[in-house]
């Protein structure tokens, strides 16, 4: 078993090497997590194969084709369980592996988003299920029935269902994308709020690469889209610059006398 590694702190000096085996050992840290989660979701798959089969109206049936379609399906649908099983240990080790590039003060503070980064995505996940997704594939597997003869293949909609609901979830992490990077300086709190249009527009394109595409949960995707966005320029106006300061703009040139 591989110790656990130290997590440095700001200004500790370390040699390349030190810094690849703290990677690799928080790597295989990660791929345990995974592993785990993947074995708890598969040791309850029916009761995950279950969550994932109510937003389905009741009058549809799923289908396989083939002999080894359920056992696979199944271990597919408990891979992506076990992803977001594991996410808060995920984020710990990326953030642990980060943390000695960030002062003291600024460490206390990325430490609470790796829990509100965990938060938001179990929003994304409920919101996904419980709003979206019933009204998507109620639109979906309705439409136009009187034309074909609809027949839901296991294996596709279980992977249509689990990638949309984790591709939802992980677009609620948004505030912290920005804030990551204001804080990179890539952009600013007050590039943010002066481009507003632009923000939306892509919230608008993610909304839409979405994996939904009736009216009603697209626009049931771009509202809280919208506040979590609004809500990244507060984030990135409180936390973007050390002591809470946004970035200052470029001076003027001064007159000569």
């Amino acid at each position: 078993m591989a110790r656990l590694p130290r997590r440095l702190d700001h200004g500790d000096r370390v040699t390349l090497v030190e810094h690849l085996d703290e990677l690799r050992t928080r790597l295989i840290i990660v791929l345990i997590a995974v592993g785990l989660g993947f074995a708890v979701a598969f040791a309850f798959q029916d009761h995950v194969l279950t969550w994932l089969r109510e937003p389905l109206p009741d009058d549809r049936k799923l289908t396989t084709f083939g002999v080894t379609e359920p056992f696979f399906t199944s271990v597919k649908v408990s891979f992506y369980a076990g992803l977001a099983l594991a996410l808060p240990v995920v984020l710990w080790q990326i953030w642990s592996f980060l943390a000695p590039a960030f002062e003291e003060n600024s460490q206390r503070i990325v430490a609470v988003f790796v829990g509100v980064a965990t938060a938001l995505f179990a929003c994304g996940l409920a919101f996904a299920y419980w709003i979206v997704f019933p009204r998507a594939l109620d639109f979906l597997v309705n439409y136009n029935e009187e034309f074909f003869d609809i027949q839901i293949r296991a294996s596709y909609y279980y992977s249509f269902v689990a990638i949309g609901i984790f591709g939802i979830a992980l677009v609620f992490e948004l505030p912290i994308f920005v804030l990551a990077l204001v804080r990179l300086g890539v952009v600013t709190s007050d590039w943010l709020r002066r481009n507003r249009r632009i923000g939306y527009m892509i919230v608008v394109v993610a909304a839409v690469l979405l994996p939904t595409v009736d009216p009603v949960s697209l626009a049931l995707e771009i509202v809280p889209l919208a506040i979590l966005f609004e809500l990244s320029i507060v984030l990135a106006s409180l936390f973007g610059q050390p002591g809470g300061r946004t970035a200052p703009s470029t001076p003027s040139p001064e007159g000569t006398g």
